[in-house]
């Protein structure tokens, strides 16, 4: 019997939440009326062992400076992924950042020079590609290969690509968002031996890796690269995995000495970006030591809301079709069948269904004619969502 309801629709509105209250940022064709499936965040209550230490911590009265460089702190960090993926990680080498992406363009202006290159892999979350180029430093793509069901990465393309002296970079995310592949052993093996092969940095951006799929299994890059530890950097954090976005806390597993120095200078001595509140702190350490039963859960009802989808695409929108997400909470959906340009197929989802997706050319070119929706939510709202497609097509 299941302990927690996730079909309770929570009312998010007035509660300057970005994805409800503030839905016409999703697109400039967005209305406020419009259904709320786009920002990567859940409309599930948290755990409530969160919840009561967020109350302990509230009934102190005092919120001043805090820090997460705390045995306690770091003993949750590490007990978690021993306990999860089996990887021993070094509590020293836990550094805070107020956010992954932030964490990411961070290390890439320390690990690379202006027009340097970064090779990422469209498509892919948009800030990858956006934020690079903002500081002044040049993308290539290593786009995946897309065979009508899944999605593989092109180890040819990536191997050349890799030998351009100016690449420094792999910018890697696994579980991959938005297409949901959770890469394999032997995969990740590849990327490393090429990463290895030509002296690339790799960052891999892990922020999904507890929102796994049932039957699939996430495998950290560090886990299958120990032997390059040294230039594989980590990006973690509980936001995703226990709905805890806005308390901006994210993990990043350092374990080079000279780039832990670099980074410490970077973010507390220029930027003064030292410490997170203290809200930050207890909730992710009651997510990491109490809530393994809640995450269960849910990752239970995602792969349920997913089933959903797929069923419904196939009842009722048989040229629609769902490329099965191996992780994350996300359903990347093929429209390409209707023969729509990105503007029609944009124009049906805004301003006739309702529905408020990211659309997928915003992860680049290769995302044309698919949608990102967001299935962290009650079946309730999937169902609305889905009858909506289905209505205006």
């Amino acid at each position: 019997m299941s302990k927690y309801n996730f079909d309770k629709v929570v009312n998010r509105e007035n509660t300057n939440c970005i994805k409800w209250d503030f839905r016409t940022r999703c697109s400039q064709k967005a209305t406020q009326d419009g259904l709320p499936l786009w920002v990567a965040d859940m409309d599930f209550e948290c755990a409530e062992p969160i919840v009561n230490s967020l109350r302990k911590r509230i009934e102190h009265k005092i919120f001043g400076y805090t820090s997460e460089d705390t045995k306690e702190y770091k003993y949750s960090v590490c007990g978690w992924y021993k306990k999860r993926f089996n990887l021993e990680v070094d509590g020293n080498n836990i550094f805070f950042s107020p956010g992954v992406v932030p964490a990411i363009i961070t290390l890439v202006k320390i690990l690379t020079e202006e027009n340097d290159t970064v090779i990422i892999q469209h498509p892919v979350y948009t800030p990858f590609e956006l934020k690079v180029k903002n500081n002044n430093r040049n993308v290539v793509s290593n786009s995946l290969k897309y065979d009508g069901v899944s999605y593989e990465i092109d180890f040819d393309d990536l191997e050349e690509k890799a030998k351009n002296p100016k690449a420094k970079i792999m910018l890697f995310c696994s579980p991959h968002n938005p297409v949901g592949r959770v890469w394999k052993t032997e995969e990740l093996k590849k990327l490393v031996d090429i990463c290895k092969k030509n002296n690339l940095w790799l960052i891999s951006d892990e922020i999904h890796s507890d929102l796994i799929r049932k039957g699939n299994k996430h495998i950290p890059t560090l886990k299958v690269g120990c032997d390059y530890k040294d230039k594989i950097i980590t990006c973690t954090a509980p936001s995703k995995t226990f709905n805890l976005a806005g308390m901006h806390l994210a993990n990043i597993i350092i374990n080079n000495e000279e780039i832990q120095k670099k980074w410490l200078f970077e973010l507390k001595d220029k930027l003064d970006i030292g410490s997170p509140s203290p809200f930050a702190v207890v909730s992710a350490m009651s997510a990491y030591n109490e809530c393994e039963d809640w995450l269960n859960e849910l990752n239970q009802y995602i792969d349920e809301n997913i089933e959903f989808i797929d069923k419904y695409l196939k009842e009722n929108l048989p040229k629609a079709k769902l490329v099965k997400p191996q992780g994350t909470y996300l359903a990347w959906v093929d429209f390409n069948e209707y023969g729509l340009s990105e503007i029609e197929l944009e124009d049906i989802m805004f301003k006739k269904a309702k529905v408020l997706f990211n659309q997928g050319y915003n992860f680049g070119k290769e995302g044309k004619g698919f949608v990102r929706i967001n299935a962290a939510c009650p079946r309730s709202i999937l169902k609305e969502c889905m009858d909506r497609i289905k209505n205006a097509f």
